[in-house]
């Protein structure tokens, strides 16, 4: 089971520091996610942008590693607004042409699970397990 949680630490460190990086790299691809009511959203693209390099490479360093997983939990919690906005307009997003219908909500559903696996997978090992 430790080796089980330490790959999916070392999973989630790669996967919200390529997203966050992504946020600098291309940060028009995530305009369409931001919902009308948010202000500056292209502050909020680059701020989200940097919170999740920070908790990704957070999660690599056991010292870090529970701070970042609760803080991959509150990163989850603060998008979720757009996961509901692009799942209530079907936006398309990432350059499609037109949205992805049901798949949007199951996007804006997983994050439950996204945060469940964060606090999972980021809490003390049993060095005898």
């Amino acid at each position: 089971m430790r080796w089980l949680r330490i790959g999916l630490v070392y999973l989630q460190a790669a996967f919200y520091t390529f997203a966050g990086v992504m946020h600098f790299v291309s940060p028009a691809a995530y305009r369409p996610m931001m919902p009308d009511y948010l202000p500056a959203p292209d502050f909020l693209i680059l701020l989200s942008g940097v919170a999740e390099v920070v908790v990704g490479l957070g999660l690599l360093w056991p010292r870090t590693r529970a701070w970042a997983g609760w803080g991959v939990v509150a990163l989850l919690l603060a998008v979720w607004p757009a996961n509901l906005h692009i799942a209530l307009f079907n936006v398309p997003v990432f350059g499609a042409a037109e949205g992805a219908g049901a798949l949007n909500w199951v996007r804006f559903v997983f994050q439950v699970p996204l945060m469940l696996l964060a606090w999972w997978s980021t809490r003390p090992v049993d060095p005898a397990g």
